[in-house]
């Protein structure tokens, strides 16, 4: 069963991503073996039908121009000439036919393997196996030597199996890299809008509120809109600045948690207070970066959904190795409301446990909505 499964699955292999067509040293290798095989087929004295095994050794090396775009029709080809080689050393009695350049043909095998379909490999093998056969019967010289053989072709063969594996688990890797750091700039680029577009809101709501009694309030606003707007605009250029093919990395360094005093604010209101230890050890990148955002987020979320709040609250402490951001606030819950999880809250969930640590967000006992994170500090944590 798992023979037949694995058969299967061969079978059904597609050919290998990215196959280059033809490169300068190609035209190198063939103009090598070209001359390679002129001077055997001129200087050995024991080679058989010696005009016609140059042209055929000579005529083949092209081939290898095709094989990676064409790697079953080259085999093919190759091996066919083999086998009708090999025939007719049985029928004509000739001790060798052909010349040792054509040794070249295990580069074919090689090709074959790594680059060709589930289909083609099967195929193009078996062509091989046919040709190895009718070649080991018509000159057959000891177990050694038929052993020998077949281990040279089976050498070529796990060569580009090797290889092939090697190069997909790469191109694996890359693709799982790359979809990691989509998330996180999908992530970064919600944070980001999400903030400052509430925040924006926010102080357009307080504008539009004072600004029939109090035109200097809104004119205020009106320049906190355009602060958040610009701060907006800057980080994500600077995002999407990463997204371009061979842009220069000239990234700002990422906010973090020394950077959380500037979401502290006293009007409008919310008021939003922060507190920081005067004194924090060095923080790994990575958190330092994710307790800006987490925090960033856990903000955001209360501009937009904590009703009549007045007040929000973002503490940092550290201790024994471990850091914990709590950021609460004293809105007003609907209970006729559902809790939503949207990707905020998804994006704050993954941040903590690809740092190892935990997340814990909902109604506080004492009213409002509570944001929860901890986690370490160091490695090994």
């Amino acid at each position: 069963m798992t023979t037949t499964k694995a058969l299967s699955s061969l079978w059904a292999e597609p050919r290998a991503a990215d196959a280059p067509e033809r490169v300068s040293r190609d035209w190198v290798l063939v103009g090598v073996l070209t001359v390679a095989a002129l001077l055997e087929g001129a200087l050995r004295d024991d080679v058989a039908w010696r005009p016609f095994a140059t042209i055929v050794a000579v005529g083949l090396a092209p081939v290898l121009l095709w094989r990676r775009t064409h790697p079953l029709a080259c085999v093919v080809v190759a091996f066919g000439t083999a086998t009708a080689l090999g025939l007719a050393r049985l029928l004509g009695g000739a001790p060798s036919v052909g010349l040792d350049t054509m040794i070249y043909f295990l580069v074919l095998v090689y090709a074959l393997v790594r680059w060709g379909s589930g289909r083609e490999i099967v195929t193009g093998l078996a062509v091989v196996a046919v040709a190895a056969g009718i070649g080991t019967v018509a000159d057959y010289t000891g177990p050694a030597d038929v052993i020998g053989g077949f281990g040279v072709l089976a050498a070529a063969a796990t060569g580009g199996a090797a290889f092939r594996y090697r190069a997909e688990s790469w191109r694996r890797a890359l693709d799982q890299s790359r979809g990691q750091e989509r998330v996180r700039l999908a992530r970064e680029l919600h944070d980001i809008v999400a903030h400052h577009v509430s925040a924006i809101a926010v102080q357009a709501q307080a504008g539009r509120a004072t600004a029939g009694q109090r035109p200097e309030a809104a004119l205020q606003a009106l320049v906190a809109i355009e602060g958040e707007a610009s701060r907006t605009l800057a980080e994500m250029r600077a995002v999407v600045r990463v997204l371009r093919d061979g842009a220069p990395v000239e990234c700002a360094p990422r906010p973090g948690v020394a950077d959380l005093v500037s979401l502290a604010r006293r009007a409008p209101v919310p008021v939003v207070d922060v507190q920081v230890p005067d004194e924090l050890d060095e923080l790994p990148p990575q958190v330092d970066a994710a307790v800006y955002r987490l925090a960033q987020e856990a903000l955001t979320n209360a501009l937009r959904h904590a009703r009549n709040a007045s007040r929000v609250e973002i503490r940092v402490v550290e201790d024994a190795g471990r850091l914990r951001l709590r950021v609460t606030d004293d809105g007003q819950i609907d209970p006729a409301r559902p809790v939503s999880h949207g990707f905020g809250l998804l994006g704050m969930g993954e941040r903590v446990q690809l740092l190892g640590g935990t997340l814990r967000a909902g109604p506080a006992l004492g009213g409002g909505w509570t944001v929860d994170a901890e986690m370490p500090t160091r490695a090994g944590r």
